[in-house]
C-alpha cells in the first residue's frame, strides 16, 4: 500500500522504507518549539532529567509571543525563565520583544521551517507549517522537553483524508473561508488525529498566506496535522529563505484516504464562525451589533491579511462604539505596514495598531472582552470565554470580513459596503 505525503515525511525522519497508519514510531525532528506559556513548563521538565545540555541549540526555538512585552509580573516570570535557559543553553533561535513575532509567522518568515521538515511545538497550531509542505503538529510540554533533550519524538502514524480543492475562489473569499467552510462541513472532530492533505487544480489559487491560514486551523478539526503539495508558490515563498534543502514528498498514486472531499472553491462565499465553535459556519445572518474586532494573529496576521483589511478601510471610518484592533503578526510584517501606507489607513479609519502579540486571541491581553461584549475576529477559536468574559461572544472571520464590519458596527460583508 502507498504512503501520503505525511507518511512519507515521518518515514523518512524515522529511517523507515515505509510506514503505516496507527504504527509507532520514533522519528528525529529538524525543529521544536515553543513560547512563553509553554517553555517555562517544558525548561521545568528537562532539568528534571538533570540533563546538562540539549541535544542540538541549533534546532530549537523559543518564541515570546503570547503575553510579550509583559501584560504583568507572573508573564514577566514566563518571559524571564526562557530567557535565562536559552542564554544558558546557547540558544540559537530565541526572539524576544524587538525580534520577536508571533510564532506561526514569525518561523516560516525567517526560513527556520521548510518542505519536508519534521517540526513540533508546544502549541497548538503548529501544525501551520504544512503550508510549505512540512508535517509539523502541537505537542505538550513534556514531549517538548524530551524533543530539547533527544532532538527525537514518539508519534502515531495518522491516516488521512483528503481535500480536492477545485477552482478559482470568488472575490473577497480567502483562506479564512476555506478552512471555515470545511470545518463547518466536517466538525471540530472530524478529522480527529488524522492529516488533513489537501490537493487539486485549486490549490494554485491560493496563496502561501491562504495555505498558511488554512493548515493552521487544521486542528480546529481535530487534525494531527495539514499539508499542502510543494508547489512553485511554495517554493517561490522558501527561495532565499529556507536555507536547508527543500525536501517535496508527494503521495503515492495509491495511497490510502479515509475519505476524499471535493471542495468546489468559486461556490465559497465569506463565512463566520458563531459562538461558541469554529464548526458553527454560516453564510447569512441577521443584525447583529458588535463591540470589537481584531483583525491580526498567527492565521490572519501576514501582510496579505493587513492588504486586505486595508483594501476595505480605505478612506472610511471605523463605526462609532467598536474598537478596531490591528496586529501585524511579526515586525516585518509592522514594516511591511508602515512602508506601503497601511499603517496610515488604519489610523485614518481610527483604528489602532499594536505590537506583534497574540494578545487578545487567547484572552491575554490588548483587547479583553467585557460581559455581554461581541467581537469578530481574524484568530482561529471562539470557545465560551476565548477572550475574556464567559458572556462575551467571539465570531471567527477573515480580514475582509473583519474590515468591513467595523466599518458598519456590524457582523457583515465587503458586499453590505455597497448598500446604497
Amino acid at each position: 500500500m502507498g504512503m501520503t505525503a505525511s507518511q512519507k515525511i515521518l518515514a523518512a525522519h524515522a529511517h523507515l522504507k515505509e510506514v503505516t497508519a496507527g504504527q509507532l514510531i520514533e522519528a528525529e525532528l529538524d525543529l521544536v518549539l515553543a513560547n512563553d506559556i509553554t517553555g517555562p513548563v517544558a525548561i521545568r521538565e528537562f532539568k528534571k532529567t538533570g540533563a546538562a545540555s540539549v541535544k542540538d541549540k541549533g534546532k530549537i526555538a523559543l518564541v515570546m509571543d503570547h503575553f510579550a512585552p509583559n501584560k504583568d509580573v507572573k508573564s514577566a516570570e514566563q518571559c524571564k525563565t526562557c530567557r535565562a535557559f536559552a542564554t544558558e543553553q546557547g540558544i540559537e533561535n530565541f526572539y524576544d520583544v524587538g525580534r520577536m513575532g508571533i510564532e506561526h509567522a514569525l518561523l516560516p518568515e525567517l526560513g527556520l521551517v521548510g518542505a519536508g521538515d519534521l517540526v513540533i511545538g508546544a502549541d497548538s497550531h503548529t501544525c501551520t507549517y504544512g503550508a510549505l509542505g512540512a508535517f509539523s503538529t502541537g505537542v505538550g510540554s513534556t514531549d517538548m522537553a524530551a524533543g530539547m533533550l533527544s532532538q527525537t519524538c514518539w508519534f502515531k502514524v495518522p491516516s488521512a483524508i483528503k481535500f480536492e480543492l477545485r477552482g478559482k475562489p470568488a472575490p473577497y473569499v480567502c483562506g479564512k473561508d476555506v478552512i471555515l467552510h470545511i470545518i463547518g462541513l466536517i466538525g471540530v472532530d472530524g478529522a480527529l488525529y488524522k492529516s488533513m492533505e489537501f490537493c487539486g487544480d485549486g490549490v494554485k489559487y491560493l496563496s502561501i498566506d491562504d495555505r498558511f491560514t488554512i493548515c493552521n486551523m487544521a486542528i480546529e478539526a481535530g487534525a494531527k496535522n495539514g499539508i499542502f503539495p510543494v508547489d512553485d508558490v511554495a517554493l517561490a515563498y522558501m527561495q532565499g529563505r529556507f536555507k536547508r534543502p527543500v525536501k517535496a514528498y508527494e503521495p503515492d498514486p495509491d495511497a490510502e484516504y479515509e475519505q476524499t472531499y471535493v471542495i468546489d472553491l468559486p461556490s465559497l462565499k465569506p463565512t463566520v464562525a458563531f459562538p461558541h465553535l469554529p464548526e458553527n459556519t454560516k453564510t447569512e445572518w441577521g443584525e447583529i451589533r458588535i463591540d470589537q474586532v481584531v483583525i491580526g494573529s498567527c492565521t490572519n496576521g501576514r501582510i496579505s491579511d493587513m492588504r486586505a483589511a486595508a483594501s476595505i478601510l480605505k478612506g472610511r471610518k471605523v463605526a462609532d462604539g467598536v474598537r478596531a484592533i490591528v496586529i501585524p503578526a511579526t515586525q516585518e510584517v509592522y514594516r511591511q505596514c508602515i512602508d506601503e501606507g497601511l499603517a496610515h489607513i488604519f489610523l485614518d479609519a481610527g483604528a489602532i495598531i499594536s505590537t506583534p502579540t497574540c494578545g487578545p486571541c487567547l484572552g491575554g491581553y490588548m483587547g479583553i472582552l467585557a460581559e455581554g461584549e461581541r467581537a469578530v475576529s481574524t484568530t482561529n477559536r471562539n470557545f465560551v470565554g476565548r477572550m475574556g468574559h464567559v458572556k462575551s461572544e467571539v465570531y471567527l472571520v477573515s480580514p475582509y470580513v473583519a474590515a468591513a464590519s467595523a466599518v458598519k458596527g456590524r457582523l457583515c460583508t465587503p458586499a453590505d459596503l455597497e448598500d446604497k
